[in-house]
């Protein structure tokens, strides 16, 4: 059984016209589920060393906190059973009108399924989290869901909606997915985020882009829309 939880960084470049941002980010961790407390565990760990016991979230990111954050990375990469997975979306590039009947939720929720669909592995099993937001459609994620079922062998057992704030997965993942679009946006202008940054480049090998499908630890899949 594979649990995954999803997050996603700057949603309103997709469709915003008036955005200052280009990319939007949705990504997620992949983790066994019987891997799930002891991660959950070393997490803790790190915030009773650095004393720091609000939400983890990359834009949290501070030189007073920047300590508990490369921690944390290392932490990442340190654990096998750990994937990362991100879809990077180029807003210029879609035409809600067009491919997704004028509804920008639809299209939203597409892109997760492309985010998903290609790492669910026939015969496994999967519990899908995604941070919760509130839907104009309720049957959003059952559709998901649904969809996901019908186009893999796997077995997708649930997709639901958590608080971020109930979800220490999530709240890696929200660092994570923030590091990916802080990169691809082109912002340079805090110290500390550009450190934590470095510390991921240093992991991978090079710098944060778009990798090969093979990428199984840290993978970034910037989605081709022309």
């Amino acid at each position: 059984m594979i649990e995954v939880y999803c997050d996603e960084s700057r949603p309103e470049s997709l469709f915003g016209k008036n955005s200052k941002d280009r990319f939007m980010v949705i990504g997620g961790i992949w983790i066994p589920n019987k891997e799930r407390e002891n991660v959950k565990n070393n997490i803790k760990t790190l915030q009773n060393k650095h004393s720091l016991y609000g939400e983890i979230k990359w834009k949290n990111v501070s030189p007073s906190k920047i300590e508990f954050y490369l921690d944390l990375i290392d932490m990442f990469f340190m654990i096998e059973s750990l994937r990362f997975r991100c879809i990077v979306v180029d807003g210029k590039e879609v035409d809600v009108e067009v491919y997704h009947n004028s509804d920008s939720e639809l299209g939203f929720y597409k892109f997760y399924y492309q985010l998903l669909f290609h790492w669910c592995e026939p015969s496994e099993s999967y519990w899908i989290f995604l941070d919760y937001k509130k839907n104009k459609q309720s049957d959003r994620l059952h559709t998901l869901e649904k969809v996901l079922n019908n186009a893999t062998f796997s077995y997708i057992k649930d997709v639901q909606a958590i608080e971020s704030k109930q979800s220490l997965l999530i709240q890696l993942a929200d660092v994570l997915i923030g590091a990916v679009g802080y990169k691809f946006n082109g912002y340079n202008s805090s110290d500390a985020k550009l450190k934590l940054i470095e510390r991921i480049e240093e992991h991978i090998g090079h710098t944060i882009q778009k990798t090969f499908k093979s990428a199984r630890k840290f993978n970034v899949f910037e989605i081709d829309l022309k």
